[in-house]
């Protein structure tokens, strides 16, 4: 089995224990360390922290440290898990509706289930996209157009094309060999996402000299562990007692940058549904 199928296959399995642990009352930061936990235990690390986002927030959202944040019933909770081996990533996401939103959950399912067929060279982007909204707006809601699968590279989450959610005239045809993420998005709002507040998830995006030893200490750190893969917050803390200070820094400098919470722009619910694929 190649690293790319035992990443999907360990994303897979995660995301199946990690949508059990979804119930009113839980702690997302016990939810976040115990699915990280269980990618670890399976033989993989996280592609990035696991996204656990609630309600109008469709994605980039994981707990940040001591975070006092809870589910409540009525939620609708997307659970978005990427694993790596060796650079090899499966990015899988699911929906858990602990309201009233079942039918917003299944819109995204069916979505993914009905392009299924279209997986293979030749098909053009805009084919997935038009099947993907065609099967949303039949269940009654809207896809999410500013929010599209990519596809997966070596350390790289968002490697070359996109795959829209909608039919957006792409006449890009996929290719043998390509690793794509396809994830519908559904909302009973407007369909359209813009930026939130903090997520508590960072990327480094340049390496340059800095003055302050931490600093420096960091940024070794996070191009040794992460290899230019997103991180946490709370992934820091146990090793650098001043992580938020140096974080700032590594920001103001602009080594890092934190990714905002995408939040649906009408407070619409969001529901997503998400695999990887080996064409």
């Amino acid at each position: 089995m190649s690293d790319w199928e035992n990443a999907k296959n360990i994303a897979n399995s995660t995301l199946v224990y990690g949508r059990g642990l979804v119930k009113a009352g839980a702690l997302v930061l016990d939810l976040c360390e115990k699915i990280e936990s269980k990618i670890k235990e399976l033989g993989g690390k996280p592609a990035f922290p696991v996204n656990v986002s609630i309600n109008r927030v469709a994605a980039h959202y994981t707990a940040l440290p001591n975070d006092i944040l809870k589910l409540n019933k009525g939620d609708l909770v997307k659970v978005d898990v990427g694993v790596h081996i060796n650079g090899a990533i499966g990015d899988v996401a699911g929906s858990v509706d602990l309201g009233n939103n079942k039918e917003l959950v299944k819109s995204v399912e069916s979505a993914l289930e009905n392009i299924k067929e279209l997986i293979k060279p030749g098909t053009e982007l805009r084919q997935i996209g038009k099947v993907i909204q065609k099967t949303i707006q039949e269940h009654g809601f809207s896809p999410i157009k500013n929010l599209s699968g990519h596809e997966l590279g070596l350390y790289e989450i968002h490697a070359g094309i996109t795959v829209p959610n909608y039919d957006n005239g792409d006449k890009t045809k996929l290719k043998k060999g390509q690793h794509i993420a396809i994830e519908p998005f559904a909302t009973n709002g407007e369909g359209k996402v813009t930026e939130g507040g903090e997520s508590g998830i960072y990327r480094m995006i340049n390496i340059k000299p800095v003055r302050d030893l931490g600093a420096r200490n960091m940024i070794k750190f996070i191009n040794e562990e992460y290899k230019g893969l997103p991180f946490a917050k709370r992934w820091l803390v146990k090793k650098f007692p001043s992580y938020n200070y140096t974080l700032r820094l590594l920001e103001k400098e602009n080594i890092v940058k934190q990714y905002p919470q995408l939040v649906e722009i009408s407070k619409g619910m969001v529901s997503q549904a998400e695999n990887s694929f080996i064409i």
